[in-house]
């Protein structure tokens, strides 16, 4: 199994939003990634809460069956069709990738 776990820290303003209505609209678009292709075992996705502490606006949290189940999903066409957006939204982001 994979863990696949990636933060994103946004700009203010990028895209004609605000940092709160980019990161519901990355949540959105990762959440039909969900499953995409055979092999996802856990796929979550989480915003930044008020009142609890946060350093990124959004994380996801996922586990893989194995490298190449996150290798077909980091490929696919719906996957990689977020690149542009998220790229264009971004400040940050942070990636770790680890066997369990």
């Amino acid at each position: 199994m994979i863990k696949h776990i990636v933060m994103w820290k946004l700009k203010e303003q990028a895209e004609g939003a605000d940092r709160a209505a980019n990161a519901r609209e990355m949540k959105r678009r990762l959440d039909e990634c969900a499953n995409i292709v055979p092999g996802i075992h856990a796929f979550e996705v989480a915003l930044a809460q008020p009142g609890l502490e946060a350093t990124y606006d959004v994380v996801l949290y996922s586990v893989f069956e194995n490298k190449g189940a996150l290798e077909a999903y980091a490929q696919h066409p719906t996957h990689q069709a977020l690149m542009p957006f998220f790229k264009a939204v971004r400040d940050e982001r942070q990636c770790m990738d680890y066997e369990i």
